[in-house]
């Protein structure tokens, strides 16, 4: 959906003037474009203008990729996914790295969360661009996702606020996936991945 790409970079540049502009017609300027946008938005969504509005003042400074961890547990060919409370699917343990925790930090803290396993990372398998591999639906902003291979050092499987289940999958035999979060085809590689002294990108 091309709108969604033509206002993510919109809202960049009105979100980069405003951080960087000192003229006070050019900021004028810069937030009527965030209005544009959330009418834009408002008009293709079920979000009402002033959700979108508000949303979009909110990100200040330069604009910047938002970074989604995941955690990848394999255990011989299964792998660990849990249940979404959300949307009743399975995803890869994971969501938005918070500041002040380094990244392998967030996705331990994820994992045990969200699963009821404690992890350590052991491998930095892929980094993609989210809009690159077939995740639906798409957000308002731009996504960098990072997965994790990681070995389970304790705990044990148990739901969370986020989370109704916990369970290892055959890779051949996955059940249905929020692929807002992760794709059956990115198990895959990451399987492939997981025994090769290689991290994917892109």
């Amino acid at each position: 959906m091309k709108w969604i790409e033509w206002t993510q970079k919109l809202q960049a540049i009105a979100q980069n003037g405003l951080e960087y502009s000192q003229n006070e017609y050019d900021i004028e300027r810069y937030k009527q474009l965030q209005d544009i946008i959330s009418e834009i938005v408002s008009n293709h969504t079920n979000h009402d203008f002033q959700e979108v509005r508000d949303y979009l003042i909110s990100e200040t400074g330069y604009a910047t990729p938002k970074i989604d961890v995941r955690g990848v547990v394999f255990d011989k060919n299964r792998v660990l996914l849990v249940k979404e409370n959300s949307d009743g699917l399975w995803t890869l343990p994971g969501g938005w790295a918070d500041i002040y925790e380094s990244p392998s930090e967030n996705v331990c803290r994820e994992v045990y969360e969200e699963s009821g396993y404690r992890v350590k990372v052991t491998k930095l398998l892929a980094i993609y661009d989210r809009r690159l591999h077939g995740h639906y639906p798409e957000y308002p902003h731009y996504v960098y996702k990072l997965f994790f291979q990681c070995e389970i050092i304790g705990g044990e499987p148990r739901a969370s606020i986020e989370t109704s289940g916990v369970d290892f999958f055959d890779i051949n035999n996955l059940p249905e996936l929020s692929i807002g979060r992760v794709t059956a085809k990115q198990i895959h590689r990451l399987f492939e991945l997981k025994d090769k002294n290689i991290t994917d990108f892109d």
